[in-house]
């Protein structure tokens, strides 16, 4: 099972926002990294430069590698509508982002780790596939014998609500109840200029 595993605040400052979550180093240090960090003078990024970082950042968001992208960007074509808004509902519909956006867990990592760890079903049965897509109707839940862990307690009590997703932190379930709008969605993405490397 591949996914990153290398320094996540090292990351977020390339990019210049904690594209993995709250982050306090990140928060201190919100500038490039490096001895020159912040006298450093940015060359001038190239059109195809600015399109690679934002795919980059799209990929570190949703702790999805290149090749599974790939796969959902020519999923998202073949679908009806617009390619990039068909890309993130499909990166929004994967299980570990729900169990993340309903605030099971703190992190999409954690998330991620809770699903391969088996403590997440999926109308009502266990699944251990992050990946998985969940279609609206479907029900998440945590496992009765995996309740009382504490990352799960603590992370419900802060967590955020989405117009998109029901959930009842005393039972600990939750339904997707329909595809959000591109709109609803609060990550700061420019889906457009995957699109348009993907394109060239």
């Amino acid at each position: 099972m591949a996914r990153y595993t290398g320094p996540s605040t090292k990351i977020a400052r390339k990019f210049g926002e904690p594209v993995f979550g709250e982050d306090k180093y990140f928060e201190k240090r919100n500038y490039p990294s490096g001895q020159h960090g912040l006298a450093r003078k940015r060359k001038k990024v190239s059109e195809y430069g600015t399109q690679l970082k934002e795919k980059q950042k799209v990929k570190y968001t949703y702790g999805v590698l290149e090749r599974q992208f790939r796969n959902l960007y020519e999923k998202a074509s073949r679908m009806k509508g617009q390619k990039g808004e068909n890309l993130i509902m499909l990166l929004e519909s994967r299980l570990d982002n729900i169990v993340y956006r309903m605030g099971i867990a703190p992190t999409r990592a954690a998330a991620r780790q809770l699903v391969s760890h088996c403590h997440i079903t999926k109308n009502g049965e266990v699944c251990n596939i992050p990946s998985s897509l969940v279609k609206p109707g479907d029900v998440v839940a945590v496992r009765e014998r995996s309740k009382s862990l504490e990352v799960i307690t603590n992370s419900v009590a802060a967590a955020k609500k989405y117009s998109w997703i029901e959930f009842d932190a005393k039972s600990l379930t939750g339904k997707y109840l329909n595809t959000p709008a591109r709109e609803e969605i609060p990550e700061t993405i420019n889906e457009q200029l995957i699109v348009e490397l993907y394109s060239k």
